[in-house]
Formats: C-alpha cells, structure tokens, sequence
C-alpha cells in the first residue's frame, strides 16, 4: 500500500516545493520595493496646540486574566500626553481571577488623580476580544479609539504622534510598530523578535510605500469611530478580528496610515506554549478572514496589484503547512526516486530547496542588517524553531480552513523586561504540552530515515539538510522539556 501512494506522495512533496517557491519570491519583492528609492510620503501633519483642538479619545484596554502586567498598562495609559478632560480609559475586564480585585484597585487610585477611567465588565466572554472592543465602543465617548493590548507599554507621546494624521477624514486607522522590551530575555525572545521585527519594518512599510492595503495589528494603533462603526464593527467570526476589520475598512475605501519611526514596546511570549498559541491564533485567524475577506476582495474594484498583495498577506501562513508537507514527503520522495541515483535527485531537490531557503533568510539577513542588530546567530537558529514550530501551527491553518470563529486563546503575559526573571506565580497560567511533546518525539524520529537512507548510500553532501529537520524538533523537545519542570511550583 504504501508503494501505491509514494508516486502521490512525491508530487505532493514538488507541489509543495513550488509553493514555497512563490513564498520565497514574495519576501524577494518586498526586498526589492524596501530597497527601491521610496516614493515621498504624506507630510507630517502639524500638532494640535489650542486646547480646542485636541479631540476626545477612548483609550481601550482588552484584559482577560492578566495579572502580572494589568497594573504596568493602566500606569502607561494614564501616563499618556493629553489634556485629561479630552481622554477616557476604558478597561475591558473579562478577567476570571485576581486581575479583578488588581484592576478595581487600580482604576480607583488614578481616579483618585483626577484620570477619566472605567472598568467595563460583562456577564460571559462572547465574541472574546471582538466581543470585549464592541462593548465597550457602546459606552465609549472619543471620537477616536485607541487599543492596547495587555503587553504593551504605550510611550507618553503615542496620541501626538497618531492623531494628528486622522486630520485627514479619508483616515480611517495610524498604526505604530511595534518594538520589543524582552528581546535580550534568551535566545528565544531573541529569535521572536527577528521573526516578528520584519513584518513592520519592511512589510508594513512596503505595503504603505506602495499605497497597497495592510492591517491593523490589534494594539499600538488608533481607529477613527466612524471607520469601525461604518463596516459593521468589531466580528467575532474570526479569532483575528483585527485583520477582518481591517480589510473590511479598506474595501469601504477608508486609508491606513503606517508611523514606522515611532515605536510600543511590548512583551515577546517566554515561554514556548505562549508562542505556539500565539502563532496557532494568528494562523488560524488569518485564513479564516482570508476565506471570508478573498471573495469580496477579488470582486471589487481595487487595483490588480492590490488584489495580488493582499491575496499574497491573507494566504501567508500556507506557507507553515507547505513546510510541513515538504518535511512529511522528503522521505517517500527521496525512496521512490533512488533508481535515478540519489545523487541526481539532490541535483533537483537541493537548489530547489535552498532557492527558497535562501530567498526567505535573505529577508531576515536584511531586517537584522537593517535593524543594527548583531545577532546573526538568530538566523541560523530561526529555521529550527520554525520547524518545530510547523506542525502545531499547521494543524491551526487546517482548521482556519473549514471552521469560522473559535476560541479566542489568551497569550500569557509575564511582566517580564530585559532579563528579569519569570514572576514565582507564573505557573499559574501554564499550558499543556504534552500532546506536542508526543507529537514532535515522533516526527523526530520519522525525520532520522532521510539521514539513514543518505548514510546508506554515502551521500554525505545531503546530510546537513536532512539533519535540519530532527534537530528543529529536538529544539522545541528540549524547550518543552524545560518550561514542564522549571514551572512547577515548589513545594
């Protein structure tokens, strides 16, 4: 039976390749647009100075279950440089545990300094964030609204650096990017941050260069009202309501705003369970709004280039999946095709590979040059970690594809900066990973027969390639391993 299927197996396995192929030559143009002369951009709009001018602003702050970094976000929010009777803070509190009483007490201290804020409770988490967002926006008095996120630390200046350009009334969201003040932590926030760092910096910023569409990331962005209120709202049937509402907002016609030159910092996940679920809610969240957003897009009237990029944003995370399938076919594809000589396949097989490797590492190389940064070793690490990554976030693409809506899985946060260490209580917000840690075990193990096939047959040229795949999974084995016995609470 399974000589029967390897002839399929290794179409799949090509199939993937080339898709890959398509992936590695989008990192490409965006390069290419990134390093072109850039056009001008919009002049920077004047600051508002007569105490008449400053528009009213509800600042939102989405909290479910965070006690270690509530009382950080509600101090940098009302930190904020603005007049205080032209700001409100509403903290959006679906919290289950102490972060209540944590919450209730803070709030209370910064009314007590003459701060305009509220804490707006609901009786269950329909809709989760999306559901959280629309509640809050009934009660919410600003003509613009601000969100952030439970890990960001919103700089005193974010409001004059965001609201002037919502003078234009064609403005519909300015989105800041976003920095990291955990990079430093360990090897894996260091990881994160290069792998998270080019999506602002080149993607973000080509595709406003470019006048193409881009989304808002969630947080450290400021919506105009009546742009949420005019495309139907914030939407729960998709675990990532920020894109949805993003592209809904474009097609409306309404124009984003990209400031790359100011910069949130926010907290990178530490542990590898509050990346996995991250990265599944991000997968999962954007296929499902590119199967909800894809129809309409390709319809309307937008330029062609517009539809191309924005099929080529929403559709991003195939990529986890093709990855995946290229590691589960390599062996099958490798057998069946042994009577041509191993030697000859790796002709084929090899370049194709790492013409897309290379295209992909390219874009990373650039970010980091680019950046200042001077942790190369990042790179060479960056593969491994998205190997072991693959799987779990494959199976999160799977699902996007034929499921709507979902559970919105909360990303534990930490209070951690620099390399302070994890809180003692942090074992309270563990996740299961047990399920991953059998999973990957095996896949380390069907990734050792590629290497025993090469060491058979003396191909020694094709071993570092094929040793790639089990070491990405002994990786994420080893750091699993780690996190289940150093988050044990003590006895």
């Amino acid at each position: 039976m399974f000589a029967a299927v390897v002839p399929f197996l290794t179409i799949l396995h090509f199939t993937a390749l080339l898709g890959l192929c398509l992936y590695g030559i989008h990192r490409l143009w965006l390069i290419r647009c990134l390093l072109s002369p850039a056009a001008g951009g919009a002049e920077t709009p004047p600051p508002f100075a007569a105490p008449e001018e400053f528009p009213l602003v509800t600042i939102q702050l989405p909290l479910f279950n965070e006690r270690f970094v509530a009382g950080r976000l509600l101090d940098a929010a009302a930190a904020l440089d603005w007049p205080k009777g032209r700001f409100e803070i509403q903290v959006l509190d679906d919290s289950t545990d102490d972060t209540c009483g944590l919450v209730t007490e803070w709030a209370a201290w910064w009314r007590g300094q003459g701060v305009n804020i509220s804490v707006v409770r609901r009786d269950g988490r329909d809709g989760y964030k999306a559901g959280a967002l629309a509640h809050g926006l009934t009660t919410a008095l600003g003509e613009f609204i601000a969100v952030f996120d439970a890990d960001f630390i919103p700089p005193p200046g974010f409001l004059h650096a965001t609201i002037p350009w919502l003078r234009d009334t064609g403005v519909g969201m300015v989105q800041t990017r976003w920095s990291f003040c955990n990079a430093d932590h360990s090897w894996f926030t260091g990881i994160q941050s290069l792998l998270l760092g080019p999506h602002f910096s080149i993607e973000h910023r080509v595709r406003y260069q470019q006048g193409l569409f881009f989304n808002f990331n969630g947080t450290a962005g400021v919506w105009r009202r009546s742009a949420i209120e005019s495309v139907g709202g914030w939407q729960s049937d998709t675990v990532t309501e920020d894109l949805d509402l993003s592209y809904r907002a474009q097609l409306a016609g309404w124009r984003f705003v990209y400031r790359e030159e100011f910069h949130v910092p926010s907290e990178l996940p530490v542990t590898l369970a509050a990346l996995r679920s991250q990265q599944q809610r991000w997968a999962k969240g954007s296929i499902q709004t590119a199967r909800k957003i894809l129809p309409r897009l390709l319809t309307s009237r937008v330029p062609l280039a517009v539809k191309i990029e924005a099929a080529a944003h929403l559709m991003a995370n195939i990529y986890w999946l093709l990855g995946m399938i290229v590691m589960l076919t390599l062996y099958p594809a490798v057998t069946w095709r042994v009577g041509i000589g191993l030697q000859q396949i790796l002709q084929i097989d090899l370049p194709l590979f790492l013409a897309t490797s290379g295209a992909i590492m390219s874009y990373f190389l650039l970010y980091t040059v680019r950046s200042g940064s001077r942790k190369f070793g990042h790179i060479l690490l960056l593969p491994a970690l998205t190997i072991g990554l693959a799987p779990s976030i494959s199976l999160s693409v799977v699902k996007g594809l034929f499921r709507s809506g979902g559970v919105f899985e909360r990303t534990p946060k930490f209070g951690v900066q620099g390399r302070e260490q994890m809180p003692g209580l942090a074992f309270l917000y563990r996740q299961k990973n047990l399920p991953y840690l059998i999973m990957n075990a095996l896949l380390f193990f069907y990734c050792l027969l590629p290497i025993l096939f090469a060491w058979q047959r003396g191909t020694w040229f094709a071993l570092p390639l094929f040793l790639l795949f089990p070491f990405g999974f002994a990786l994420v084995l080893a750091q699993d391993l780690s996190e289940s016995l150093l988050s044990r609470p003590l006895r």
